[in-house]
């Protein structure tokens, strides 16, 4: 049977009333022993004075000693310690203290052990992933590196305290490279058959307070062999379409011509070698638009005047200027530059649109250059959004393919990306975000 529950109250009032009964008790004895009140009172208050201590500090003592107890487990608790727990025997509002702080405190373990148990398996994860994950603190020693790290960087021994400049130094030339260029990027470790190729991302955060750099290092070599085969099957598909589709015809007018030749009539073989003259420079701009496309050089960064450059592109093609040009002339490759603004100009006004609705913005934003061209086509659905970008994947009876994926390329020599989007109201919006490098 439980014990009955007592309130704190209640026992301070009895003992405070003991020790009142117990007073007046001595003033009436010592009254009638000594015959004077004030006397009796003041014996009775020297024999009640230290009584009365005694009693109160007996009935708080066992509080007091819960009390200190509390702020210890407090104190462990702040240390990450939750294994302590308290036991109280009454059933009081201190006994409520105290299972409370109990019931907390199982909750904190809970959350510790479960904490504890998806942080293995985290660590778990990222120390067997293939990916070299580190994570560089803002000093430019390292925190933290898994074994792919460890084992790329450092022949399999700890990463964390190293310098990465120092690390860096003995890496391979390619990896620092790519460090030095920023952003992220491809390179290859090795030659021939040894060849490795290896993905770099760097993404900065603040932890605690401090600027922070996770870099990853994917090896890709395996997965760009199967794509680089895909591709090659692709362009072989392509080329070979489109060598068919111009030496069909200008064989078959070449025989159509020596027969006329041969039956002296010459009134149609004027026709017949404009036809053919026609289809080989079909096939000669087919053929210059994929090498142009395989030696694209690394960009030459010059500053580019924008009224000048944006009146350069006005007399090769038609557009309006949407919005003002940036006051500030940016570091571009021109030529290369050009040639995708173009593209993408020449895209537009093959989209259905109507001459004068094709614009092209650009803004200049704190560290970024947003190049903007629109019209208002027909759009894409989310299927040829998916794949616009990609090598010689062309929705056009006639197209190579090679217009989005050349402007792609040059966005990203420049270390920026090419995003595309539907517009409200119909059409669609290519856009080129560059990031700005100051003359």
């Amino acid at each position: 049977m439980a014990a009955p529950r007592r309130s704190i109250a209640g026992h301070l009032a009895l003992v405070c009333g003991g020790v009142a009964i117990l007073a007046v008790g001595l003033t009436l004895f010592f009254d009638h022993l000594f015959d004077n009140p004030w006397l009796a009172g003041s014996v009775s208050l020297l024999v009640c004075l230290p009584l009365s201590l005694w009693a109160v500090r007996r009935a708080v003592r066992p509080a007091l000693s819960l009390f200190r107890a509390l702020a210890g487990t407090a104190l462990s608790y702040r240390d990450g310690d939750f294994s302590f727990g308290l036991r109280w025997k009454h059933r009081d509002e201190l006994g409520d203290l105290v299972g409370a702080h109990n019931e907390l405190g199982g909750v904190l373990r809970e959350q510790r052990l479960s904490l504890v148990q998806r942080e293995l398996l985290l660590d778990t994860m990222v120390q067997n992933t293939p990916v070299a994950m580190l994570l560089v603190g803002d000093g430019g020693h390292v925190v933290y590196g898994n074994l792919a790290a460890r084992r790329l960087l450092n022949q399999g021994r700890k990463l964390e305290g190293l310098a990465l400049e120092a690390l860096l130094r003995l890496a391979a030339p390619a990896l620092r490279e790519a460090m030095d260029r920023g952003g992220d990027g491809l390179f290859s470790v090795g030659e021939g058959d040894e060849e490795e190729v290896y993905h770099l991302a760097r993404r900065g955060f603040r932890l605690n307070g401090r600027p922070h750099e996770l870099l990853l290092l994917r090896q890709l070599t395996s997965e760009l062999r199967r794509q680089e085969v895909q591709t090659w099957k692709k362009v072989i598909r392509v080329i070979s379409h489109e060598l068919n589709n111009s030496l069909a015809p200008v064989a078959s007018l070449a025989h159509s011509g020596a027969e006329l030749t041969r039956r002296g009539q010459h009134q149609r073989l004027e026709a017949i070698f404009g036809t053919i003259e026609e289809r080989a420079r079909h096939l000669e701009g087919f053929i210059r638009g994929y090498a142009s496309f395989a030696k694209l050089p690394s960009p030459r960064l010059e500053p580019v005047d924008w009224p000048q450059f944006v009146d350069r592109l006005r007399s090769q093609i038609e557009f309006t200027l949407d919005g003002s040009l940036p006051a500030e002339p940016a570091r571009l490759d021109r030529p290369q530059m050009e040639q995708a603004l173009l593209n993408l100009l020449k895209n537009a006004h093959e989209s259905g649109s109507a001459p004068d609705q094709v614009s092209l913005r650009v803004r200049r934003t704190p560290g970024l250059l947003r190049i903007e061209v629109m019209d208002r086509g027909s759009g894409m659905n989310e299927a040829v959004l998916a794949n616009a970008l990609v090598p010689f994947y062309s929705t056009k009876r006639s197209g190579t393919g090679l217009g989005l994926a050349l402007a792609r390329e040059i966005a990203e020599a420049h270390g920026g990306r090419i995003g595309l989007s539907n517009r409200e109201g119909g059409g669609l919006s290519v856009a080129m975000v560059l990031p700005v490098t100051d003359p």
